[in-house]
């Protein structure tokens, strides 16, 4: 079993399921790779109605980046490579022309909850946890969550979750309108009301709802903001500040 798995259903929905539970999920270039093949096999499929994202085992939906593949990056420009690479990747999935869900199954921090803000649905356990964690490493989100999730919900939300660094329960984020259906533990991802909805629709009428949420998008000024945010936390990234608290946090 490689780092993800790719796997279209019989109706219509293809999954990326990050494979590394041992890892709790976390981010490697290898995950970068398989989630730019899901995300050509969507646009290339006619078949494929939607995008399922999700995070295999049952504790982690994802950690965001694998800090002891990413921590060797010292340098504004060695950082700037890999968020800018992740960010194309989280700019084109927030631009798929088909409806895209995160099926947050466990825990998602810091780029987990940039992949989860990149995509149009967020569902979520009941148990699972969330936080854009990033502001306690001396660093600001830079995949382009930032940017998104003051598309998505309101800005006091957005710069409270951003700002102080909170992990939140599942409930909370729901009732701010972050997360969009709360499911039970034992309930299998095909049986979830809104993925199995969406799933009887046709490609065509889905395509088109889609196309509405990208013509109210300003595409341009979302892009813009996604670069300037990415080279904001290269910046940051070089800091001694960011780079003793991944230490310290490693020792943990």
């Amino acid at each position: 079993m490689g780092e993800y798995i790719i796997h279209m259903n019989k109706e219509g929905i293809l999954q990326f399921i990050i494979n590394r539970p041992e890892k709790r999920n976390a981010v490697s270039y290898e995950i970068m790779e398989g989630l730019e093949k899901a995300l050509n096999e969507c646009m290339y499929n006619d078949h494929v109605k939607a995008l399922l994202i999700t995070g295999s085992g049952d504790r982690a939906f994802c950690s965001g980046g694998d800090l002891t593949q990413f921590h060797n990056l010292k340098t504004e420009s060695e950082s700037y490579e890999m968020l800018s690479k992740m960010g194309g990747l989280l700019t084109r999935l927030a631009f798929l022309p088909k409806p895209t869900i995160a099926f947050i199954n466990g825990t998602a921090i810091g780029g987990g909850c940039e992949i989860a803000t990149a995509c149009d649905f967020r569902i979520a356990k009941r148990t699972a946890k969330m936080g854009f964690v990033q502001g306690n490493l001396a660093i600001t989100t830079g995949w382009g969550g930032g940017s998104l999730l003051l598309e998505r919900i309101s800005v006091s939300n957005a710069l409270s979750l951003l700002m102080t660094a909170r992990v939140e329960e599942a409930e909370f984020l729901h009732d701010i309108g972050f997360v969009d259906e709360l499911v039970d533990d034992i309930m299998p991802t095909h049986e979830i009301p809104l993925i199995k909805m969406i799933s009887l629709k046709s490609e065509g009428v889905l395509k088109a709802y889609k196309q509405q949420l990208l013509e109210r998008w300003d595409k341009k000024r979302v892009e813009e903001n996604i670069m300037k945010e990415i080279r904001q936390c290269a910046k940051l990234w070089a800091s001694d500040e960011h780079h003793e608290a991944v230490e310290e946090f490693l020792k943990k």
